[in-house]
C-alpha cells in the first residue's frame, strides 16, 4: 500500500505513480557553496526512499547485513531545477526493469516550495547473499509483490 496518508493532494497527484512516497525536510546544512541542495544530498534521499519501498513489502530479504540482503549496483540522479532551503521534499519511488537478481527502482523529488519535480533518479538494487558474498536470483515471493507493483 502507497504511504500517502496526510500528503497535500498536489504531493500525492504529482507521485500517482508511485508505490511509496517518502517526505523529507530539506535542511539548511543540505545547502553548498553555491545556495542550493548539494548534489549528494538527492542520493542520500533516493535511500531513505528505496528503504522505505523495501518495507513495503514482505520478504527474506532484510536489512541486517547476514544472510541475504540489498546492495546498492548503480545510482543516477538527473537535476531538474535547483533547491533551496527552507522547503520539504517528497520521493516517489516506483520499481521499473527487474532482472534475475536485480531491479531498478525510479526516484521523482518533488518540491513542496515550488510544487514541481525537481530531480530524476534511478537506483539499481541487487538481491545479494552476504554469506557467499555473490548475487543471488530475487526471492520469489519478493518477485511476484515487485511484479505486482511495478511503475
Amino acid at each position: 500500500m502507497p504511504i500517502r496518508d496526510g500528503l497535500p493532494s498536489h504531493v500525492t497527484s504529482a507521485l500517482t505513480d508511485y508505490r511509496t512516497i517518502t517526505s523529507l525536510p530539506v535542511q539548511w546544512g543540505n545547502m553548498d557553496a553555491f545556495g542550493h541542495v548539494n548534489n549528494v544530498v538527492y542520493v542520500q534521499w533516493f535511500e531513505s526512499a528505496r528503504i522505505d519501498l523495501l518495507d513495503s513489502w514482505t520478504s527474506d530479504v532484510t536489512m541486517d547485513g547476514k544472510g541475504i540482503g540489498p546492495i546498492l549496483a548503480s545510482i543516477k540522479c538527473d537535476y531538474k531545477r535547483q533547491l533551496h532551503f527552507p522547503d520539504t521534499v517528497h520521493i516517489g519511488s516506483r520499481t521499473a526493469r527487474m532482472g534475475r537478481s536485480s531491479v531498478d527502482i525510479e526516484h521523482a523529488v518533488y518540491s513542496e516550495h515550488q510544487q514541481k519535480t525537481v530531480a530524476l533518479g534511478t537506483s539499481v538494487m541487487v538481491v545479494f547473499d552476504y554469506a557467499a558474498n555473490r548475487p543471488v536470483r530475487i526471492p520469489e515471493n519478493l518477485r511476484q509483490q515487485i511484479q505486482g507493483n511495478a511503475g
